[in-house]
């Protein structure tokens, strides 16, 4: 017996009093039942992304007359927000779009209270035919939570009136729910506002209007001075007040037709004369399909800190409640909802949790044989993950896919120390003891190997504590949860374990299973003890492998494909679709029944919506955004990930349509719709930029690296400058004015003013039908009155000059910008594909400047992160090992299993089994916990076998060696086989559990084995050799 085992711990108390080993540990299961009960459930740790849009509408403005007007004057305020990450903006035909990405975690109301003070230092100075500015502040995600779309089966309902529903019935309801930041109804209106309600339409016809002598201005006086909106008051008396009101309104549609215009003679000129007055809609360049059905739809967006599970079921309860009130021939579907995916991912990692439970349980059972010794890890396991729990609560931390990957991995870690208290006692038992004997040894042996462990372990995950940026926001909780279960997990390794291995460990029988692995363990043991004197005889190999591996992990590391996150098994596929700038509703409505027909060509469609005239990547009415919602449950179906290249290449076929496919996101945070989103941006004029952009994009297509790929400048949108003779206008009498004012009102489609119907206003839209602004020939018969009172055709007036201009105007941070936007091939990393953009550009123009927006500025801003954290974990435990040990030599010994298991892991990384991601990053970390752990078992007892039984240097760490075999490959394959299940994980969230259970697996599992020479070898050389010591 040591002198170490000799000597009285505290541990004694509780194996001397087992019932306080017995009430704390219940203490323990109480508050941490408590605190697991008393979690919320979350998709991830909670992480505050805010984006705040601002968009204003001038309908007809030209995308330079929006730059010079609104956007730039806008920017310029915009850009001094507090907490800014980056800006961006968008000019195109009549709108303004600026988006503000905030820093991660920015308090929201803060950031939006001085956007809004901003925006009306500068109102003034806006455009007064300008829409004011439409300011929404939320998570930032391009693509909505939910949509949700009401449709009439019979076609009894026309949009318009579905959409008046939906705004009188349904968006007031969901708007309530907690979470909801918006409920934005698709198809937009012009103005972009809420959804392409009921309004009155003015169609002027131009000949009946100069037959009359009537312009559009006169029109537009006419409805501004006759349809007036105005508050009376009421009258006063000494006794009596009463409130007034008046017919100064309109409120019917028919109204309008008997508005009169103006007098010619003393005939009255009706608006009925000169125009069809009709109720219909602000807007006929959108429409909303769902499963091939026109309809309304509803994109739930989420507030910067919403639970997406609580907002999406709070919404769904509203939609069901709402099916039941539905008027006749009006129902509802749900073509997306995120939250499906989202739940599913949940439910996936807890089935996880309990096989990984299953199987390290089966791994202690192989080993001992015991159901009596399988029981004292079978209360540890669940005693600690419940402890962490109780901690969690009090952090006000949740269930999420994060945390519960941290249970995944904290079962392998906290089975450790029950394994290591369960064979020291088994051991000393089979040597003779009495359990009561066995507990109090093994307890006082273990009390400082145990501590020091966990320690290391708590050293390990404190660096990804104050990581910055994504990886430290969403890995805070991981780490901590990590944490709280190793520090239960000691306490109850050195008070429960051993009062329970020591009541119920009995002596190896000489029969039965314990009695087989026993002597088949035995074998295992002398093998490698003959082995390890084998190995120690050559110490020169032993090195030259160390020396070999270090240079191996420098040049695996540095060929190991880096990407922010593994691409997941959305339930979803997104395209977002462009065709040629001049091309009407009509004519994308043709293009876009072809994208639908391929959507709906897939053997694993759910269902399929599309919207026309609008995406969510912003610029212009060109364009198309289309979804489809994959089935799931049928393992042998295809995931997203193996029908995207697929559904590229159709789209590719189509002609005249430019399309993207893509799946959401994988990570919280990201503004933007594709992985690939790189920035050139430069002072230089925009054709300049394109050309520059041009060369890279062409570059970027030929070197195969990507499925697909764009930029947001094209210089191909047909404009028409109308030049104006002002000297025969001012001959005739004509103010620019007057000119302006007429064609604002015939072509723009912008609203006069607004008449109530049943509580809510609509807009008064007056423009001349299609077919006489279709061509530059048809805006000849548009008629202006000169100042003697005649009628003169604005072909005297006007000359037409073609010219091609930018579909849209894009900036960031207030520069001309073009983004290269979009999908790396599989196989192809992110850094791979920015990097060679970052390159191609370089070489096309190294005057200009490259940023990054999305998802590609989530990866550059991660950047080194992850070796800070390394080494810095790496020094911490050294200085620790050092602090306990009181030797530098010994804490530099244990280290060497380092290298081991990251060259283990990089041994399947390098062939692209896994990637660098946050999520294998993680794992890395992770197992230089894992793997010190083990040498300091060895390192611990070598010592202790030198000093207490006067063991020699070589002697002491052969037996060490040996002693601790049972219990370094007991937890080894406890760990590795516990993320079997991470590996061979199927569903939503599976990938980037496969690559994290692919690392932990292969870095133990291969770094164990080499550890358990390595260690032996360094502590020969550099560990001191106590004999010596005591005979100096």
């Amino acid at each position: 017996m040591s002198a170490q085992s000799k000597q009285a711990r505290w541990t004694d108390l509780f194996i001397r009093k087992p019932v306080l080993a017995i009430a704390l540990s219940a203490v323990i299961a109480i508050l941490g039942g408590y605190g697991l009960s008393s979690l919320t459930v979350r998709e991830y740790p909670k992480l505050v992304s805010t984006s705040i849009s601002v968009n204003t509408a001038y309908p007809g403005a030209s995308p330079q007359t929006i730059q010079s007007y609104i956007t730039e004057p806008l920017s310029r305020v915009l850009g001094s927000v507090p907490g800014l990450n980056y800006l961006t903006s968008s000019s195109s035909q009549g709108q303004s779009s600026i988006t503000l990405n905030m820093r991660l975690n920015t308090n929201p109301d803060a950031a939006l209270a001085q956007t809004l003070t901003k925006i009306k230092q500068i109102e003034p100075q806006l455009p007064k035919d300008s829409f004011p500015p439409s300011v929404n502040a939320s998570s930032g995600h391009r693509t909505a939570l939910m949509y949700i779309a009401f449709y009439s089966p019979n076609d009894s309902m026309r949009t318009p009136q579905i959409v008046d529903y939906v705004v009188r019935n349904v968006q007031p309801r969901i708007q309530t729910v907690p979470g909801v930041a918006e409920a934005q109804i698709v198809p937009p209106s012009v103005s972009g506002g809420n959804g392409n309600n009921q309004a009155v339409r003015i169609w002027l016809d131009p000949l009946k209007m100069a037959a009359h002598q009537v312009t559009a201005a006169d029109v537009r006086n006419a409805l501004s001075a006759q349809n007036v909106v105005a508050a009376i008051g009421k009258t006063k008396g000494p006794l009596i007040s009463i409130p007034l009101t008046s017919n100064l309104e309109l409120n019917r549609a028919e109204q309008f037709k008997k508005l009169v215009i103006t007098t010619v003679g003393n005939t009255p000129i009706y608006l009925e004369d000169v125009a069809r007055v009709e109720m219909g809609a602000e807007n006929y360049d959108s429409r909303f399909y769902f499963d091939g059905h026109l309809s309304v739809a509803i994109g739930i967006q989420t507030t910067p800190s919403a639970n997406a599970l609580d907002t999406a079921m709070g919404v769904s309860k509203q939609i069901e409640a709402l099916r039941k009130q539905l008027p006749p021939g009006l129902a509802v579907g749900l073509p997306y909802n995120a939250a499906t995916f989202i739940d599913s991912s949940i439910h996936e990692v807890v089935t996880t949790i309990s096989i990984t439970l299953a199987v390290v349980m089966l791994v202690i059972y192989l080993f001992l044989g015991s159901f009596r010794g399988l029981l004292i890890p079978g209360i540890a396991i669940p005693l600690s993950l419940a402890g962490a729990g109780f901690f969690m609560f009090l952090s006000g931390y949740s269930y999420n896919l994060i945390t519960l990957l941290a249970f995944v991995l904290a079962i392998g870690l906290v089975v450790d120390d029950a394994i290591v208290v369960v064979e020291n006692v088994h051991r000393h038992i089979d040597a003779g003891r009495s359990g009561f004997q066995a507990a109090i040894l093994s307890a006082r042996e273990l009390t400082m190997p145990i501590i020091v462990m966990s320690t290391t372990l708590v050293a390990v995950f404190l660096p990804v504590i104050f990581t910055g940026g994504l990886t430290g926001i969403l890995f805070s909780e991981f780490a901590l949860t990590m944490i709280f279960a190793v520090l239960v997990s000691m306490v109850v390794a050195l008070t429960l374990s051993p009062v329970m291995s020591g009541h119920f460990l009995r002596h190896t029988p000489r029969q039965g299973l314990a009695y087989i692995l026993e002597r088949a363990y035995n074998r295992l043991n002398h093998g490698f003890d003959r082995s390890l004197h084998g190995f120690l005889e050559i110490p020169s190999a032993g090195l030259v492998f160390i020396v070999a591996t270090l240079i191996a992990v420098y040049f695996m590391f540095t060929s190991v494909r880096h990407e922010l996150s593994p691409p997941q098994n959305s339930d979803v596929i997104f395209t977002v679709n462009n065709v040629q700038p001049d091309a009407s509703p009509g004519y994308i409505r043709l293009y876009a029944k072809q994208v639908l027909d391929v959507l709906n060509s897939l053997p694993e469609k759910a269902h399929s919506f599309m919207v026309t005239g609008f995406t969510p990547a912003g610029a212009g009415s060109n364009g198309f955004f289309a979804g489809v919602t994959l089935k799931t449950g049928n393992p042998h179906e295809r995931t997203a990930e193996q029908i995207k290249p697929k559904l590229q290449a159709a789209l590719n076929k189509i002609a005249g349509v430019q399309g993207a496919a893509f799946t959401p996101p994988p990570l919280p945070g990201s503004a933007g719709l594709f992985p690939i989103d790189f920035v050139i941006t430069s002072d230089s004029p925009f054709k300049t930029l394109e050309q520059i952009a041009g060369q890279v994009l062409a570059a970027a297509r030929r070197s195969g690296k990507f499925l697909f790929i764009r930029k947001n400048l094209k210089i191909d949108q047909p404009q028409y400058d109308i030049r104006i003779n002002r000297r025969l206008a001012a001959d005739l009498g004509i103010s620019m004015r007057e000119i302006a004012s007429n064609l604002q009102t015939l072509l723009s489609g912008a609203y006069i003013n607004r008449f109530t119907h049943n509580g809510y206003a609509y807009q008064v839209v007056p423009q001349v039908p299609m077919n006489y602004r279709g061509t530059r020939q048809a805006l000849k018969q548009i008629y202006l009155r000169s100042a003697s009172g005649r009628m003169v055709p604005l072909s005297t007036l006007v000359s037409f000059k073609i010219r091609v201009i930018p579909q849209a105007l894009p900036q960031f941070n207030r520069l001309n910008s073009v983004s290269l936007q979009g999908v790396q091939f599989p196989g192809v990393s992110e850094g791979d594909a920015l990097a060679f953009l970052k390159t191609a550009t370089e070489k096309v123009s190294p005057t200009v400047n490259v940023n990054y927006s999305g998802a590609s500025r989530q990866f550059i801003e991660q950047g080194d992160t992850f070796m800070v954290s390394i080494l810095l974990a790496i020094v911490l435990i050294y200085l620790l090992l050092a602090a306990q040990f009181n030797s530098f030599r010994d804490s530099l010994i244990i280290l060497f299993t380092v290298p081991m298991a990251a060259v283990g892991a990089l041994l399947l990384m390098t062939p692209g089994l896994a990637s660098l991601n946050i999520y294998t990053q993680i794992a890395l970390i992770t197992l230089v916990g894992l793997i010190t752990k083990q040498g300091i078992l060895v390192v611990q007892f070598a010592n202790d076998l030198q000093h207490d039984e006067g063991m020699g240097l070589r002697e002491a760490v052969e037996k060490a060696a040996s002693i601790r075999l049972r219990p370094v490959l007991m937890t080894t394959l406890a760990m590795v086989l516990g993320v079997i299940p991470l590996i061979t994980a199927t569903g939503s969230s599976a990938p980037p559990r496969n690559q994290l259970g692919i690392v932990i697996a292969a870095g133990l599992g291969i770094g164990a084995f080499f550890s358990l020479y390595i260690v032996p070898l360094m502590y020969l050389y550099l560990a001191r050799d106590a004999a010596s010591m005591r005979e100096t």
